[in-house]
């Protein structure tokens, strides 16, 4: 599989200094600058002698095919440059742990220093704002995803999130896992099509209120089990994007053969840093990690556009059946959708985080 890779600094320098403007095509003005981006110095000239900075970062996901992959190595190979080698990173493909939570531990522990997870972490930790990122529909686009989480909204879930732990846990960039559509044993283009189906997805919160009104019976199916399970008929159908289900094979099964582009949840995951290892870092060395981590949030989004396509080209090659995005009766999902979104927010004190998220688009 070709992806373009980031090799070259004075490439990378100039990606950052347009702060986050290519994938979306959004003005820069719009944008939030992850980091600084000025001034840049390169440590390559550096006393050999100086102490080595040594990094842990972690992923769950074990293939080196997945976007998570990328934008780890383009942190590493970014951070190890410009600091001349003071920094020295070990990248984990999911051999630490395949499980979010266990990654959390690690890192709270020092034991590594960045990871990726989904923001349901966040929750557990007390951060109850982010759970809004669960709300389905909640965007019309990876240009509208990408404005929200580079701008305001994402820029106050940082914050949020840094008060709310104690400055334990910091966001050093929003990374894209996708976009989640539903596939199963049957194809489905309207709401009445999912009723009485069994469907792989979380059991709790907004997802399970959403998928329940549908008339759809939500099960709790761990991701490693589900190629088997769907393979068995032992649930009818499940939800995820493309490259996931596809390195996965669960094109391949019965029950996951039919994929249908609902575009129900433009997927947001999060690349944070221990924040008491932030903290006793010098300013150049958190400068350096500042820009890495940019580059490596810009990597990883772009690997997760371009993998779309060809992730998709690879299930119907394999025999999925796809029923294309303008064959939804789109509206039709998205009514019950707004509904929770705005009962939700009403119910939490949210209503500020989700017009900002709307005044995005």
């Amino acid at each position: 599989m070709k992806v373009r890779k980031i090799l070259v600094l004075t490439v990378i320098v100039g990606l950052l200094a347009n702060s986050l403007c290519g994938c979306g095509g959004q003005a820069a003005s719009k944008r939030r600058t992850i980091g600084s981006i000025t001034d840049v110095d390169s440590g390559s000239d550096r006393n050999a002698n100086q102490p080595v900075l040594q990094l842990t970062i972690a992923s769950n996901q074990t293939s080196q095919d997945n976007p998570y992959h990328f934008g780890l190595e383009t942190f590493k190979e970014v951070a190890e440059e410009l600091s001349g080698g003071t920094i020295q990173v070990i990248c984990s493909d999911g051999s630490l742990s395949e499980d979010e939570g266990e990654l959390i531990k690690l890192l709270d522990s020092g034991e590594v220093q960045m990871v990726v997870c989904s923001p349901g972490n966040m929750s557990s930790a007390g951060v109850s704002e982010v759970n809004m990122l669960s709300l389905l529909y909640l965007f019309n686009g990876f240009s509208h995803w990408e404005t929200a989480m580079d701008g305001e909204f994402g820029s106050a879930m940082t914050d949020i999130i840094l008060e709310k732990t104690n400055n334990k846990y910091r966001i050093m960039g929003y990374w894209s896992a996708g976009v989640r559509d539903y596939y199963g044993k049957i194809p489905i283009t309207s709401p009445e099509d999912v009723q009485g189906l069994t469907i792989r997805t979380q059991t709790s919160g907004v997802v399970f209120d959403y998928w329940n009104s549908l008339g759809a019976e939500p099960v709790n199916v761990g991701w490693g089990d589900l190629y088997d399970v769907l393979n068995r008929g032992e649930v009818d159908s499940a939800e995820n994007d493309y490259t996931n289900l596809m390195l996965k094979e669960h094109h391949t099964t019965p029950n996951g053969k039919y994929i249908c582009e609902t575009h129900h949840d433009y997927t947001t995951r999060l690349f944070i840093m221990n924040g008491d290892f932030y903290d006793g870092l010098t300013s150049e060395q958190k400068n350096w990690i500042e820009t890495a981590s940019l580059a490596a949030t810009l990597q990883e989004r772009s690997v997760t556009y371009e993998m779309m396509d060809s992730s998709k080209a690879q299930c119907i090659a394999e025999g999925a059946k796809v029923t294309d995005y303008e064959k939804m009766d789109i509206e039709a999902f998205k009514t019950l959708a707004i509904e929770i979104q705005d009962s939700y927010a009403d119910e939490n004190g949210l209503r500020d985080y989700l017009d900002m998220i709307r005044r995005a688009q």
